[in-house]
C-alpha cells in the first residue's frame, strides 16, 4: 500500500506561502507565472491510516461489543527554527480520547511515531513515543497531549544554486525557452523532490490495527 499523507501545513515542492521574502528564500516571481517562497522547514502532516487508534478486549475480536479505547490525533500544530545550519522543526499534537467501560479510574498509554521523510520516500529519521491519556472514574472521555522535534540539514533542504536560477530567471518574449515550465525540467523536479522534507506524525500502529483503520 502505498501511504498518502494529510498534509497540515504544506510546504513542499512550490508551497509555504509567507508574507515577506528574506534573504535566501526562493522567490517565484514574474518569469514563472507564480509567486510563493519555498521554506527549508519540513511540511508537517498525518499519514492517512493513522491518525486512530482503537483497541479491544479481546485480541481476537473486531465487534462492537468488544471495543475498549478509541483515540484520534488532532489539533497538530509546528513551529520551525531554520535560522541555522540544522533547521529544527517542533510538532505539538492532543489525543482525543474514549473509552467503552467507565468503571473506576484508569490510565493508557497509547504509541505514537514521528519520522522524517524526504522526498516523499525515504526514511531520515523516525522515533516512537507515547501519549498518557487519564480517565477518571465514570470519565467516558478524556484528552492528552504530545509533542515531537527532528533536525534537519539545511543544506539537504536548500536548492543548488544552478537550480534555483532555472526556476527564478525571468523569460523574455522571444527567449528560446520563454514558454518552457520550468518545473517541466526533470532535472529541476528531481532536485525539488531530493530538497524536500516531510515530518509526519501519526499512532504506531500494529498490522491488525492498521488494516482495521484501512477497511472501516
Amino acid at each position: 500500500m502505498t501511504p498518502h499523507f494529510r498534509l497540515l501545513f504544506p510546504i513542499a515542492a512550490l508551497a509555504g506561502l509567507a508574507g515577506c521574502a528574506s534573504e535566501g528564500d526562493l522567490v517565484l516571481a514574474d518569469g514563472v507565472g507564480v509567486t510563493a517562497i519555498r521554506s527549508a522547514c519540513p511540511a508537517v502532516g498525518v499519514p492517512d491510516y493513522t491518525g486512530d487508534i482503537t483497541t479491544f478486549t479481546s485480541p481476537t475480536s473486531r465487534t462492537t461489543a468488544d471495543l475498549d479505547i478509541t483515540a484520534a490525533i488532532t489539533n497538530v500544530r509546528s513551529t520551525c527554527d531554520e535560522t541555522g545550519e540544522k533547521v529544527y522543526s517542533n510538532v505539538t499534537f492532543d489525543v482525543l480520547a474514549s473509552r467503552a467501560d467507565t468503571r473506576g479510574s484508569r490510565t493508557v498509554q497509547l504509541p505514537y511515531f514521528t519520522t522524517v521523510l524526504r522526498g516523499g520516500s525515504a526514511v531520515v529519521s523516525k522515533r516512537v513515543g507515547t501519549v498518557t491519556i487519564t480517565f477518571a472514574d465514570g470519565q467516558s472521555r478524556a484528552q492528552g497531549s504530545a509533542q515531537a522535534g527532528a533536525f534537519i540539514d539545511r543544506a539537504e533542504a536548500t536548492l543548488p544554486a544552478d537550480i534555483r536560477e532555472r526556476i527564478t530567471r525571468k523569460r523574455r518574449p522571444g527567449d528560446v525557452d520563454a514558454a518552457l515550465d520550468p518545473m517541466a525540467d526533470p532535472q529541476v523536479r528531481a532536485a525539488l523532490q531530493r530538497a524536500t522534507f516531510e515530518l509526519l506524525v501519526g499512532f504506531q500502529l500494529t498490522e491488525s490495527q492498521l488494516a482495521y483503520n484501512a477497511t472501516r
